[in-house]
Formats: structure tokens, C-alpha cells, sequence
């Protein structure tokens, strides 16, 4: 392993570098937490997972789900061993630095981080539409909504972070509940034969009712059945601010976890026995379709609507939070500019919350495309998930005597099959959206010249995930010796 930031620069920071870049410590226990990670997930139940049925019908979306949920579970156990190792608020990041080495954490926290800057743009579009659907306020063009988003909602993570995670509780258990009343409401007028009427391609490989667009239908589908967990690998970035992170994090992780399987079960059976799979597979809103199938608005379908907003804030806001968070601990440690990770007087990176924000506005603003910068999120999220579940697989090997709090189920094997699944996902990516793919491997190559011609010659050798990295290497040292 190379151990490049254990030796001071030049340019090596004053004795209270890292006094200016401190967090909130103990401002959320395993509750607010299990909150948060499904926060980040709660509006891909309401919208987009629907897209799906497009590529592989029915049961193509329904087998991606299945085999999406499993590399989620895995990764979210592998994820919960190393949080209990190395919690910090860098987490992805972190735990790919110590199995990985400097190239491996900056290319799965710049990915993280492509993942976490683009989904809050993708998200304030679609409450613009939401907001002009609704007839809320006279809007009808979508950048005031954009604008209030990220100004309101960031203003609350400059607040602190033990409001912010209050609110976004408060308002993912209000999404959370219009999704159970939906799910009641929907399978009242549940009809099987409607979940097979999507019309069969004859000339799709393996093509039939259950598969209308054949066997390849199911990778294409990948995407999509990821939106219905993507965004729960964030809860690690909360480490920092937690209470005794040892503990919590695995247990918050768990827990988010089984929650969203349960949501996202109820939710595409529900929506697609209700309305039948050929009526929601280009819907904009496909809970309200579900619940008005001749187009007439019904009390339940404008409760689900207004909750549908709600199930948007909540993913917008905790997204927010979760990209300043990598930020933060990606310039704590020299990986960006250093002047990113500054702290409030209230222990908020502000910088890490505000440039980032101004970015998301930017994009959303200026192309309106919410649909493809999701995609190109998602293809950021595929190569952490990859990178991370690699890193436990190493960490296990290498360091098979590091103290583990937590112990994932199966070990090697669990990890294996996320990393597996993971660059399937990657490699669906460009089925399903060839420019956005590469977009974002654009931005990546950008990243990474930075990195090899100038960051990673600036490291900061005293940031925690460096420290532990460092520790690693001298233990390994003296083993040899």
C-alpha cells in the first residue's frame, strides 16, 4: 500500500487545521439515522422506478428489482462491518482509502460524489413538476422551485445538523405513511392479469407476456430497480455526528434497509395490479395513475400527490446533506481544495453545502433534464458500490485480526455478490442511457487528472481517514520486520 499522505508537505496546515474542520459530534442516534437512510431513498418509490417497465416489462423490472435488492443487502452489510471500523465521515471514501490506498479512495469518493451532487438537481426538477402539476403557487415555469429548494432546504443544514435530521424524519414519516395508505387503497382493486398486459416484442431473445422485451430487458431494468434503494449507502457519512458509531451505524444501516425492501414491494405490486403495467410505464406519477384509472382524481389520489412532495423533500434535503459530508472529508484530506471543508460556528461545512448547491441549481436551471442527470447519478453510484464492496473483500484478506464491532453474514461471500451485481449495474448504465454514461465518465477523467497531477501530492496527513491508513502501513511494517 502506498503511503504517500503520511509524510508532511510543504504546504502542511497550522496546529488548528483540523479545530476549522470539525462536525457535530453525538447529534443523532440509530433512530434518526434508520430516518435518514430512508430519506434518501423514499422518492423513488413515488416516481421513475416506473421507467422500468419500459425495458423489461413487468417481470423483467421485477426480476431487476429482486437481484438489485440482493446487491443492495449485501452491500449494505459489508457496509455496516466497515462503518464499525472506520467511522468517519468520509465512508465510502474512508473505508476504499484504507483497503485501496489513496487512487482507490478518491475514485470511489469522486464517484460518491457524483452520485450525491446530481441526484438533489434531478430531485428539485421533479419537485418543480410536482409543484406545477399541484397548481401550487401560479408556477408555471420550474426554477423558482429549484431556486426555494436549495436555498430553504440548505439554509436548515446551515441551522445544524441535529435539526436538519429532525426535519427530514418528520417528513419521511409523512411519505413513508401516504405510502402504506396507498399500498392499502391500490390492492383493493389488485388484478393480476393486468401486471402482464404490456405488448410482447416477438423479436426480442426470450421474449413472452412476463418479458416483453425479452431476456435483455431485465439487465436494461437494472437502473430502474436500483432506484428503489439508491441512496441508502449514505448513512456512514453520518458517522462523525453520531452517537457511538460502533454500534449505531450497523443498526440504522440494517434497519434502512428493511424498510425500503418492505416499501418497495408493497409499492410496485400495489401500483401495478391496481392500473395494470402498460398504463404506468411512462407515467410521470405512477402512484396517482394507479389510484385513478379513469383519470378522475379521487381523495386518496390527491393525498398520495401532495405525498409524493413530501417523499421528494425528504430524499432532496438528506441528499444535500450526504454530498457535503463527502465533500467535507474529501478536502479535509487534501483529495479537493482544502478550503471546502471549513466549518461553521454551528460545526456546519458550509462551503460543502453551498458550492455544491450552486452547482445543482446551475444544472437543473440550465437543462431541466431531471431523467438524465439521475442517470448519470446512477452511474457514479454503480462504480462506489463496486469499489467499496472490493474494499471489504481486500480489508477481510489483508487484515483479517482488525478488531470488527460488526461482522458481516458470509463474509467474502456477501461482498462478492454486491461486487458482482454492482458492475452488471454499471455496465446497464450505458443500455439504458449511452450520454449520460458518458457524461459522467467525462467528469471522472477530469477528476482524476486533478488528482494525479496535483491533489494527491497535498494530502493531509492528520485528516482520520488518513490516520487510519497510516496506522495500517506501520503495523504492516513491523509485521514484516
Amino acid at each position: 500500500m502506498t503511503v504517500e499522505s503520511t509524510k508532511p508537505s510543504a504546504a502542511e496546515p497550522a496546529d488548528d487545521y483540523l479545530e476549522r474542520r470539525t462536525l457535530r459530534r453525538g447529534s443523532a442516534g440509530w433512530l434518526l439515522l434508520t430516518g435518514l437512510g430512508v430519506a434518501y431513498v423514499v422518492s423513488g418509490d413515488y416516481s421513475g422506478w416506473n421507467f422500468g417497465l419500459a425495458e423489461g416489462g413487468f417481470g423483467g423490472l421485477a426480476i431487476a428489482m429482486g437481484l438489485m435488492g440482493v446487491m443492495y443487502a449485501c452491500m449494505v452489510f459489508s457496509l455496516a462491518e466497515l462503518s464499525s471500523v472506520l467511522p468517519t465521515a468520509g465512508g465510502g471514501y474512508g473505508f476504499a482509502r484504507r483497503a485501496l490506498g489513496p487512487w482507490g479512495g478518491f475514485l470511489t469518493g469522486t464517484a460518491i460524489l457524483i452520485e450525491y451532487v446530481l441526484a438533489p438537481a434531478a430531485i428539485s426538477i421533479f419537485i418543480g413538476d410536482y409543484v406545477e402539476s399541484l397548481g401550487l403557487f401560479g408556477l408555471t415555469s420550474g426554477w423558482p422551485v429549484y431556486l426555494a429548494c436549495f436555498v430553504v432546504f440548505i439554509g436548515i443544514h446551515l441551522w445544524g445538523v441535529g435539526e436538519a435530521l429532525r426535519f427530514s424524519f418528520v417528513v419521511t414519516g409523512i411519505a413513508v405513511a401516504a405510502l402504506l395508505v396507498f399500498a392499502v387503497g391500490a390492492f383493493m382493486d389488485f388484478d393480476a392479469s393486468k401486471l402482464n398486459d404490456i405488448p410482447v416484442d416477438s423479436s426480442a431473445f426470450g421474449a413472452n407476456s412476463w418479458l416483453p422485451m425479452g431476456l435483455l430487458g431485465i439487465w436494461a431494468a437494472f437502473p430502474f430497480g436500483m432506484w428503489f434503494f439508491l441512496g441508502v449507502e449514505g448513512v456512514p457519512l453520518a458517522a462523525e455526528e453520531t452517537k457511538d458509531p460502533a454500534r449505531t451505524l450497523p443498526r440504522a444501516i440494517r434497519w434502512s434497509m428493511a424498510i425500503l425492501v418492505v416499501l418497495a414491494l408493497l409499492t410496485f405490486f400495489a401500483s401495478a395490479g391496481a392500473r395494470g403495467a402498460n398504463a404506468l410505464q411512462g407515467a410521470g406519477n405512477p402512484l396517482v395513475e394507479a389510484l385513478q384509472p379513469g383519470g378522475k382524481a379521487t381523495t386518496l389520489s390527491r393525498i398520495v400527490n401532495y405525498a409524493g412532495l413530501a417523499g421528494l423533500v425528504a430524499s432532496f434535503f438528506s441528499l444535500i446533506y450526504a454530498g457535503s459530508r463527502q465533500l467535507f472529508a474529501l478536502s479535509r484530506a487534501g483529495y479537493l481544495p482544502r478550503f471546502l471543508s471549513l466549518t461553521s460556528s454551528r460545526k456546519a461545512p458550509y462551503l460543502g453545502l453551498l458550492v455544491p448547491g450552486a452547482i445543482g441549481f446551475g444544472l437543473a436551471a440550465a437543462t431541466g433534464d431531471g431523467a438524465r442527470m439521475l442517470n448519470v447519478a446512477v452511474f457514479g453510484a454503480t462504480i462506489s458500490y463496486a469499489l467499496m464492496s472490493l474494499s471489504h473483500i481486500v480489508l477481510r484478506r489483508r487484515e483479517p485480526d482488525l478488531e470488527r464491532p460488526y461482522r458481516t453474514p458470509g463474509g467474502i461471500l456477501t461482498s462478492s455478490v454486491a461486487l458482482v451485481l454492482a458492475c452488471a449495474a454499471l455496465v446497464a448504465t450505458f443500455l439504458v442511457d449511452v450520454t449520460a454514461a458518458l457524461i459522467a465518465l467525462g467528469v471522472y477523467v477530469v477528476a482524476i487528472g486533478y488528482f494525479g497531477m496535483y491533489s494527491r501530492k497535498h494530502l493531509v496527513a492528520r485528516a482520520p481517514e488518513e490516520e487510519f491508513a497510516a496506522l495500517a502501513a506501520a503495523e504492516a511494517e513491523l509485521a514484516r520486520d
